[in-house]
């Protein structure tokens, strides 16, 4: 049988809190939750952010998450530094009898260690300038033994000078979570550091230690797939490296590699979980969580991988980046909004509604998010007791084709999203395809979106005989954090199957005029419906550059029964007995992370392997058959059987 790949584990951070045990979740329904749910809905938030929370009431800390007004933690929106080109040139004066005019030139003093030293000139003639190159037009007037002055007809300079963004809303972590005072971050990038809270959160979230999960699985049958499609854009990686000889700063040993694409797999393996399995990341603008998943899924279905851990982290809330969505037209900026709500220019809008999926809207709202998930084929699951939270049958992908815009939609996402469609009819059948599916939708906010997509998802249901499919849009609370964009969907969703509740579009008062809805029901508002009514859910997602990806989802009720046919009722009744302790775990894990507790896996210069670690070992029939890597681990196999025909004797 083809395994099938159980979500064992998930967590991360994002806008709406701590992904475990869906307290994110629980963030985007808050106003539906009981007085107990929401008391510990507000712990979990208070304990991300430390000492700072034990004054803060409840309300102050929900003000803290989801979209909202820029926070000055990161930059100040008000103030922003920028430089002008400027073309100095000294002031004329008129002089003698005959009216002649006197250029004059330009004197400035600077400091002889401003001054470029790459080129031998005649100039200066104190030694310690012996290799000056003056630019063109400046004379030495005068010199000192630190100081020189000089003279020139013209300057060209940089003036320092600040400018309001045009953008002031995003999708921020909670106010007071500082993911770098969690552990030795060592000047790592947002990314990296979100990366080690959010990875430790999905690890800690199992309720199996992973020394156990170590034990039990070869080195190389674990897989890691994380990474983001921006990079590490920040001072700390590439922003501050291409920065810095611009602003008179060094560039650092660390801003290069740190920001590197694939760097949060990179973190996970060697500073987390000391894996030695495969690794890697997919890179495809919104969609690459998707196609991370997909990697993930493909590993444990072939039998390549027991475990996989899957994830993006993606810290895009930099003023250039702003800058760069905001020429293309993309954002929701703060003009467009206030004309939305017919307010007058300089009014105070809501910052919360800035992402309206699907309605009336003028961009999308940028955020940032890392988001993780562990997946284990359903024998070893079973075997450990692992958390049924849901499996993932399918992600299907595909390109669109011949273009005239890189950033237009195209014929891609409606192959992904019928072949999801498809793939989840072949499991659960077409009924429950018809009446008891969802769809948790790309959503962007922009008013290409709402059209595009709402006519993809119209045009299958309706091919597929579905009336009425139900679409939410998770980043009317959380924002666009691209990579990230459907890990914050699955969070949502897993949450759905937890507590019934589906989150609704409640930016939107009403649709737009040009979405398409003929087979489609919107949810607008929070729904309440019976847990285990919803048996499948399809996430989308639409990348730029035709980057489309959809994957079928199955409710935790619906893998328990896929698993009882497989293996019997016997191994899900001992299967129950063992999960009883994992689950008392994963809530003790809850508890100490709301007390702030969040046991951060960080191993640096810890457990590092030499040749000493390898034992190869041999049998009676092959040398060299397998290797064992340190103590404890199961070995790695290294007598592999061709799939071709092979010429051995």
């Amino acid at each position: 049988m083809t395994p099938l790949p159980i979500i064992a584990g998930f967590g991360g951070i994002s806008p709406a809190g701590r992904s475990s045990l869906n307290r994110g979740y629980q963030r985007l329904i808050e106003n539906t939750l009981s007085q107990t749910q929401r008391q510990k809905l507000a712990a979990s938030l208070a304990g991300l952010s430390g000492a700072k929370a034990t004054h803060s009431s409840p309300e102050a800390l929900l003000r803290g998450t989801l979209i909202r007004a820029l926070e000055n933690n990161l930059f100040d929106p008000q103030r922003q530094r920028m430089h002008t080109s400027l073309q100095l040139m000294p002031e004329h004066h008129r002089a003698g009898s005959h009216g002649a005019e006197d250029g004059g030139e330009l004197r400035f003093r600077i400091a002889k260690r401003q001054l470029p030293t790459s080129f031998t000139t005649s100039f200066i003639t104190t030694p310690s300038l012996s290799n000056l190159r003056l630019p063109e037009g400046w004379r030495l007037v005068e010199e000192d033994s630190e100081h020189v002055t000089i003279a020139s007809t013209s300057a060209e300079v940089m003036l320092a000078t600040y400018s309001e963004m045009r953008v002031t809303s995003a999708g921020q972590l909670p106010s007071g979570f500082d993911p770098a005072a969690l552990y030795a971050s060592r000047n790592h990038p947002r990314a990296l550091q979100m990366t080690v809270y959010g990875a430790s959160d999905a690890i800690n979230s199992l309720g199996i230690p992973w020394a156990r999960l170590r034990a039990r699985v070869a080195p190389d049958a674990i897989s890691v797939y994380a990474g983001n499609c921006m990079g590490q854009l920040d001072s700390a990686g590439f922003g501050g490296m291409l920065q810095a000889r611009l602003l008179g700063k060094k560039v650092s040993s660390k801003q290069l590699p740190l920001g590197l694409i694939e760097m949060p797999a990179d973190f996970i393996n060697a500073y987390l979980l000391g894996n030695l399995g495969t690794t890697g990341t997919s890179v495809a603008a919104c969609a690459t969580f998707l196609y991370n998943l997909r990697q993930g899924i493909k590993d444990i279905q072939s039998g390549e991988s027991r475990i996989a851990i899957v994830g993006t982290s993606e810290a895009p809330l930099t003023p250039e980046v702003f800058e760069g969505f905001n020429v293309m037209g993309a954002l929701a900026e703060d003009s467009k909004l206030r004309a939305l709500d017919s307010l007058a220019p300089g009014a105070s809008f809501d910052s919360r509604r800035a992402c309206r999926p699907f309605g009336n809207n003028c961009g999308f709202t940028l955020a940032e998010s890392s988001q993780f998930v562990i997946l284990m084929d359903d024998a070893l699951a079973l075997e450990l007791g692992a958390n049924i939270l849901g499996s993932v049958s399918d992600v299907f992908i595909n390109a669109d084709g011949y273009k005239k815009s890189i950033a237009g939609p195209g014929a891609g996402n409606y192959l992904t999203v019928a072949k999801a469609a498809a793939a989840a009819r072949s499991i659960v059948g077409e009924r429950a395809l018809r009446e008891r599916s969802i769809v948790q939708a790309h959503g962007t906010g922009t008013p290409q979106n709402r059209v595009s997509e709402s006519a993809i998802l119209n045009r299958v249901a309706k091919e597929f005989g579905i009336q009425g499919w139900r679409i939410a849009a998770v980043k009317a609370f959380v924002g666009h954090s691209l990579a990230s964009s459907a890990g914050d969907q699955l969070m949502s969703t897993l949450g759905l199957w937890a507590h019934g509740t589906i989150p609704g579009i409640e930016t939107v008062t009403e649709l737009a005029d040009d979405v398409k809805r003929d087979n489609l029901d919107f949810v607008l508002k929070h729904r309440e419906s019976d847990v285990g009514t919803i048996d499948v859910a399809l996430l989308n997602s639409k990348g730029f550059g035709g980057n489309n990806a959809s994957a079928t989802v199955l409710a935790p009720h619906i893998t328990r029964k896929i698993l009882a046919a497989r293996h019997g009722q016997k191994a899900m009744t001992d299967y129950f007995h063992h999960n009883e302790a994992i689950a008392a775990n994963s809530n003790d894990y809850d508890a100490a992370a709301s007390r702030g507790d969040h046991r951060i896996l960080y191993h640096f210069d810890d457990g590092v392997l030499g040749e000493e670690d390898l034992a190869f070992g041999a049998t009676t029939t092959v040398r060299c058959a397998s290797v064992q890597v340190g103590e404890n681990r199961p070995p790695i196999n290294l007598d592999l059987k061709s799939p071709y025909a092979g010429l051995a004797d």
